[in-house]
C-alpha cells in the first residue's frame, strides 16, 4: 500500500539526505576526503574517462587523487560536493596553510596555555620559531621561552619540575657529540624532558642562504664572536641586531629553513602536546 503523502518513495522528507552545497575546487582550497580522512590542499582538477578528479597535497607534500563525487569532501567540517572551477577567482580569500605548512584554521582562537613549555636557547631562536610556527603554537596552547644560554638549563629543569601533564621540550644550538651542549642535554633528559638540537653554531645558519640573498654562510675562525664574524664576512655593518632583522625578514615559511631545524621543532611540538 502506497502512501499518498510520500508517493512511491516511502522515506519521510525529513529523513532524506539533502544535497550538499557545491564548492569550486580552487587551487589551495583545503578539504578532507570523507572516506579516507586525507586532508590536503587542492593543487589541480582534471577530467578523466571515469569523471572529474581532484589532486590534494597534504602538509608533508604527499599527493592523493580522488574522484569528485557528490558529498565526497569536508570543508571546515561541512559535507560538500567539489566541482571543477570555472572562470576566474581561483585563489582562496584566506591563506590555506600556516607558515609551518600546517593546515590553516581561519578564525581559530588561541588555546589556553598548557603547563608544558618549549625552551629555546636565545631571543633569535624564539623569534624564528614564532615566525614559522606561531599560528600552530597558539592553537596548541604551547608557550615558547628562551634560556639566554644553555648553562642555565639544569636549574630551569629543576625549577620547572616536569611531569606527565607538564612536559618540557628544549631546542639547543650546536648540539653535536662531545660538545658542552651535549653533556648538559644528557644531564637533564628524562621521561618528561626532551632536548633536541641542530648542528649549527647559531640559529642564523638554520636559515637557508638563498633566503637571505647570499651564496653561503661565512666560515668564522675560532676565537672570534661568530655573529660579528658573519657580519664581517658578508660585508655587513657590525650590528648583530640589524643583521638578525635582515635575516629574519627573509623567512616567510618553513621552506626558508634547513631540514635539520624543521624536524627538531616539529618533534618538540609533538612531544609537549602528546596526550
Amino acid at each position: 500500500m502506497r502512501s499518498r503523502q510520500y508517493g512511491p518513495d516511502l522515506t519521510p522528507p525529513w529523513k532524506k539526505q539533502q544535497p550538499a552545497p557545491e564548492v569550486p575546487a580552487d587551487v589551495d582550497l583545503v578539504v578532507e576526503e570523507v572516506t579516507t580522512g586525507f586532508c590536503g590542499a587542492v593543487i589541480r582538477c582534471e577530467k578523466t574517462a571515469q569523471g572529474p578528479v581532484v589532486t590534494l597535497e597534504d602538509r608533508f607534500g604527499k599527493h592523493r587523487v580522488f574522484p569528485m563525487e557528490p558529498r565526497g569532501f569536508l570543508l571546515e567540517g561541512r559535507v560538500v560536493t567539489l566541482v571543477r572551477p570555472t572562470g576566474a577567482a581561483r585563489t582562496p580569500a584566506v591563506p590555506a596553510r600556516t607558515a609551518s605548512g600546517s593546515i590553516a584554521v581561519p578564525g581559530a582562537r588561541a588555546r589556553v596555555a598548557r603547563a608544558g613549555r618549549i625552551y629555546v636557547e636565545g631571543r633569535h631562536d624564539a623569534e624564528l620559531v614564532e615566525r614559522v610556527w606561531g599560528d600552530d603554537l597558539r592553537i596548541e596552547g604551547v608557550v615558547v621561552e628562551y634560556l639566554e644560554g644553555v648553562d642555565d638549563l639544569p636549574a630551569i629543569v629543576r625549577s620547572f619540575a616536569p611531569g606527565p601533564d607538564a612536559r618540557l621540550g628544549v631546542l639547543v644550538d650546536h648540539l653535536v657529540p662531545g660538545s658542552k651542549e651535549s653533556r648538559i642535554a644528557a644531564e637533564v633528559t628524562g621521561e618528561h624532558v626532551l632536548v633536541v638540537g641542530h648542528p649549527y653554531v647559531d640559529v642564523w645558519e638554520a636559515v637557508k642562504p638563498s633566503s637571505v640573498g647570499i651564496r653561503e654562510w661565512p666560515r668564522v675562525p675560532r676565537g672570534q664572536d661568530w655573529k660579528t664574524g658573519v657580519c664581517r664576512g658578508l660585508g655587513w655593518p657590525e650590528n648583530t641586531g640589524a643583521a638578525w632583522q635582515r635575516i629574519l625578514s627573509g623567512v616567510r615559511s618553513y621552506k626558508d629553513l634547513e631540514p635539520e631545524l624543521l624536524g627538531r621543532v616539529e618533534e618538540l611540538i609533538d612531544f609537549v602536546t602528546a596526550p
